[in-house]
């Protein structure tokens, strides 16, 4: 049996290094490219990265940034790289990942969201609504693709304990901890 292959962008941190190490666990073939190596934000970087790959069978579109701050404070800039990132990205992998498994006729694309996408926090306007954006593609291509085959799907987790979150406020995380049913994250 041939391992499937599996490309995790996103993959050096820890949401992204833990699904890396799990797919390798069960025998996949794991991609997990840093950013060095695959910008999502860009079109000739995204083509170049995925025009060496010949089959994919996941796409876990997992690159994110927050661009935290308060919409009477946010810059333009910070909006657009959130969104460049976050939802422009998840576009440009997707699109790549699709042609792949449309000829095989199979795959799986999962994106990860947040929470945040349908209960925003203040101070997250940029992120939450990349992340918003990110639900209506994954129900978009999942009509487009399934006749093919190819699942998508959009994970919504909650907070989660990476570098992404470690410079929050105690405020910040203890606001997000009460929300959480476990009482841990």
């Amino acid at each position: 049996m041939i391992a499937p292959v599996v490309i995790i962008t996103g993959g050096t941190g820890g949401l992204g290094r833990a699904l890396a190490d799990e797919f390798s666990r069960s025998g996949s073939t794991v991609f997990h490219p840093g950013s060095a190596e695959l910008d999502v934000r860009d079109t000739e970087s995204v083509s170049a990265y995925f025009n060496r790959l010949e089959h994919i069978d996941v796409l876990i579109n997992n690159a994110g940034i927050t661009g935290d701050a308060l919409f009477s404070r946010l810059d333009e800039s910070d909006w657009d790289a959130v969104l460049r990132t976050n939802l422009k990205g998840a576009f440009l992998c997707a699109r790549e990942a699709a042609k792949r498994m449309v000829r095989q006729r199979s795959g799986s694309i999962v994106q990860i969201g947040s929470y945040s996408a349908l209960h925003p926090p203040v101070g997250q306007s940029a992120y939450a609504a990349s992340k918003a954006g990110l639900i209506g593609l994954t129900k978009s291509l999942a009509k487009e693709l399934g006749s093919r085959n190819i699942r998508v799907n959009c994970v919504l987790p909650g907070f989660l304990e990476t570098r992404m979150t470690a410079g929050l406020p105690e405020a910040a995380r203890s606001a997000a901890l009460s929300r959480h049913a476990l009482g841990r994250f």
